[in-house]
């Protein structure tokens, strides 16, 4: 059967593959479109299975509410370079993914996967997504909430986000929190939150360095509690400036409009994550077999 160009360009806007692999395809099945998709299909899924163990630390973060039942979704969809994380393919997909936990509510990131999006589950959709662009793409976390007071949330580009749920307030102080929260860093909202091994872990250093000083035990102590109480007002939201009016801190701010924090969750694009070391000008450069041999010049094979 002869492959017309009408066939081709039907395959690949329905598979999103190059126009040499939709024609073999189609080649390979006497001109069935059913049977090259399903063919590419499980051809995608090999070329995913070789790209699964690359690391994936770039990517985005999605925001996505439902008013209508309160709940909001936080996001992390990660690819292997910012230049993907661009893509209006890989941006589709995340938004798609947000808007399917909103729905279908998992549990987790496994049962997410599993879970429908369209013909699709989101693994399918995944692979397919692998295949399409190239490079490993990985649904990494997300946190889905029921908000019971006040929202407030925050997208600094498509590399921060964060959510927050305040009790008294309003959506202005809300939103204004949640910029603070992303510049900021904080671990959580008060001292007593505080991980017990964090807190031992800096003690034990405070103490080492208040040590080295030469002074009597009493003095040494008092050092490592004020270091201790400077690191605490670091790590805790009510005790950092606010960034709007460093003067004050967050919990006299929150103390003078009557409002309490709830819970907040910030994500930041890969963080905890291997990240690539290696230059993606360099890469494609090693794919097309020419070599750096100085600052200046370069040396194709």
């Amino acid at each position: 059967m002869q492959i017309t160009a009408t066939m081709v360009k039907e395959l690949r806007e329905r598979t999103g593959a190059g126009m040499m692999d939709c024609k073999k395809a189609l080649q390979d099945t006497a001109g069935d479109i059913e049977s090259a998709i399903e063919a590419m299909r499980k051809s995608g899924v090999a070329k995913a299975a070789k790209k699964a163990g690359r690391i994936a630390a770039e990517g985005n973060i999605v925001i996505k509410q439902d008013p209508a039942t309160d709940r909001v979704v936080i996001l992390e969809v990660n690819s292997e370079t910012d230049f993907v994380a661009k893509d209006e393919n890989f941006r589709a997909f995340a938004d798609s993914v947000a808007a399917c936990i909103l729905k279908q509510q998992p549990g987790d990131v496994p049962a997410l996967m599993g879970s429908s999006l369209g013909a699709l589950s989101v693994e399918e959709a995944r692979l397919q997504l692998v295949a399409k662009i190239g490079e490993n793409i990985s649904v990494r976390r997300f946190n889905l909430l029921n908000i019971k007071g006040v929202l407030g949330q925050y997208l600094h580009g498509t590399r921060i986000g964060v959510v927050i749920e305040l009790q008294g307030g309003n959506e202005a102080l809300a939103r204004d929190l949640a910029m603070h929260i992303a510049a900021s860093r904080p671990v959580c909202i008060t001292t007593d939150e505080v991980p017990g091994e964090m807190l031992d872990k800096e003690r034990n250093i405070f103490t080492a360095q208040a040590a080295e000083s030469g002074k009597p035990a009493e003095i040494v102590e008092k050092m490592v509690e004020g270091k201790l109480k400077k690191f605490l007002n670091e790590v805790t939201l009510v005790g950092q400036p606010f960034v709007k009016d460093p003067d004050q801190t967050v919990g006299k701010l929150l103390a003078s409009a009557n409002t309490v924090v709830r819970r907040f969750i910030r994500y930041e694009v890969g963080e905890g994550l291997e990240k690539r070391s290696d230059n993606f000008a360099e890469e494609v450069m090693a794919q097309a077999g020419i070599h750096k041999v100085s600052d200046n010049s370069i040396d194709k094979e």
